[in-house]
């Protein structure tokens, strides 16, 4: 399950200490007009080492494209990309092949496959969201041409909400001098989106995005609109009372529905919530198992994000982008 998209679909590929990680963007339109420096630009904010608490993996994170673009045009074509990865160090990870890290992907991968890659957990890796973030610019380039935007903001870390980023480094960093690490909560708001992407009763949007989002590394909860809070309220509180603009169009007085009403677009702004939880690579030792089933104290080593959240935001940025496309392009289908 490597592909995302219907009629724009993305294949990613690659290990986290593979020699690349990359993918395939088939089903982008022609004539996008795309800007490479903006692109990387876009690819650099998911890099690490720029935040308090961030993975000191130094790598540079350059985009190459392979195909589907001429002149800074789209053709329409299959579009191919590779990010190398020059600076992996699978020795880290030299005491960890007969055991499991917990809260990890390693039981589970090898219980499924029979075979797993150790060095910085292979595929399961957050590095391979680098891939998504090269697909998720042109994406992100594509929609602006059309009046969608896409912003995203971290809205708590661990309990604190309200921090300022002075604030949230301290907090960060408190918790990475612990040897510990901490989640939060990402909102991301699409704003411009026309009435009627989203396909029901299995295509929802909200699904969709909620599907995109949660296939994110870390990610333990998804909500839009007013989410858990409707469970304790009235209709009466929730309700979006339609009006006609001055100009003749249709809007909401409200926007409890977070955008999307029936499993499609109303035109308001797409609001969502993305709950991170902690990374689960401790820098102390920890407990766990071998796979005889023995006890064993594990020495992480190696470089790992304290808090994923600041390199997170061109992540959901980058799926909402994808599924927005995606839903774009099909809505251009579904009737003459």
């Amino acid at each position: 399950m490597n592909t995302l998209g219907k009629i724009l679909s993305l294949t990613t590929f690659g290990e986290s200490h593979g020699s690349a990680m990359g993918g395939i963007l088939d089903g982008f339109p022609a004539g996008v007009s795309i800007d490479v420096d903006k692109l990387q630009e876009f690819v650099d904010l998911r890099r690490p080492r720029q935040s308090v608490g961030s993975s000191q993996r130094d790598e540079q994170d350059r985009v190459e494209l392979l195909s589907g673009l001429r002149h800074g045009q789209s053709l329409g074509t299959p579009i191919g990309f590779i990010v190398r990865n020059t600076d992996a160090r699978s020795s880290d990870y030299d005491g960890m092949h007969n055991c499991y890290r917990p809260s990890h992907a390693d039981y589970t991968w090898e219980a499924k496959y029979g075979i797993r890659d150790p060095r910085g957990g292979g595929r399961a890796s957050a590095r391979e969201t680098v891939a998504r973030v090269v697909a998720g610019g042109l994406a992100v380039q594509a929609l602006e041409q059309l009046g969608i935007t896409i912003f995203s903001a971290i809205v708590q870390v661990g309990p604190h909400r309200g921090l300022t980023p002075e604030s949230m480094s301290d907090v960060i960093r408190y918790a990475a001098d612990d040897g510990d690490t901490l989640g939060g909560i990402v909102e991301c708001v699409v704003s411009g989106v026309p009435v009627g992407l989203g396909e029901p009763v299995f295509g929802k949007l909200q699904a969709q995005l909620a599907a995109a989002m949660m296939s994110i590394p870390s990610v333990h909860g998804f909500e839009y609109g007013d989410g858990f809070d409707m469970a304790s309220k009235r209709g009466s509180d929730v309700m979006d009372v339609f009006e006609k603009r001055e100009d003749g169009s249709i809007c909401t007085t409200t926007n409890h529905s977070g955008g999307i009403q029936g499993g499609i677009t109303n035109g308001e702004d797409i609001i969502m919530r993305i709950a991170f939880k902690p990374v689960p690579t401790l820098m102390r030792d920890v407990p766990t198992i071998d796979r005889d089933g023995y006890p064993v104290v594990l020495h992480p080593r190696g470089r790992h994000d304290a808090c994923v959240l600041p390199r997170a935001l061109p992540i959901v940025n980058a799926m909402a982008a994808l599924v927005i496309l995606d839903n774009y392009l099909i809505k251009k289908t579904n009737v003459l």
